[in-house]
């Protein structure tokens, strides 16, 4: 009994691979359905947007999958296909778009941004220290009769 819920256990704990490829959709012939895979794993689900549209079960990821087969089927390329598809729906469809004006702001936009969250960092550090040495921390300034008071008490101390 023992070994049997160990059995079970580690089945459970395998690293399970998510697809959502539905057995409908796959082609008869192994190495098209490999290549279908392989084009699908590069290509961005437009509704989900962080997963391949191999991985993912909304109805535009199904319906991008039939087409990739179909595509296939007809005697496409990899190369042809994916260009089809960019045709269609732009470089956003690409889950690694290839780096040109148009997708800088997607490959340099993080960089840039957390490069200007440290100068401003930086900005604000240098404005409060210099602001904590202008004025000591509880400095409240004197009003003309405490001033008159100091006044009056150093020149004492001065004569002396």
């Amino acid at each position: 009994m023992r070994r049997l819920v160990l059995a079970l256990l580690f089945v459970l704990l395998l690293p399970v691979s998510a697809q959502a490829v539905k057995p409908d959709e796959m082609l008869a012939d192994p190495a098209l359905e490999s290549r279908a895979r392989e084009i699908g794993k590069e290509l961005r689900c437009l509704v989900c947007q962080n997963e391949s549209i191999d991985e993912s079960n909304a109805e535009l990821a199904r319906d991008l999958r039939l087409l990739v087969r179909e595509r296939l089927k007809q005697g496409d390329s990899n190369d042809d296909v994916r260009e089809f598809v960019v045709q269609r729906y732009g470089d956003f469809v690409l889950l690694k778009p290839p780096v040109k004006p148009s997708t800088w702001i997607l490959w340099y936009g993080p960089a840039g941004i957390l490069l200007l969250g440290a100068i401003g960092v930086l900005f604000y550090l240098r404005g409060s220290r210099k602001a904590a040495e202008a004025v000591p921390a509880g400095a409240v300034p004197l009003d003309p009769e405490e001033r008159k008071r100091l006044d009056a008490l150093m020149a004492e101390d001065e004569s002396k």
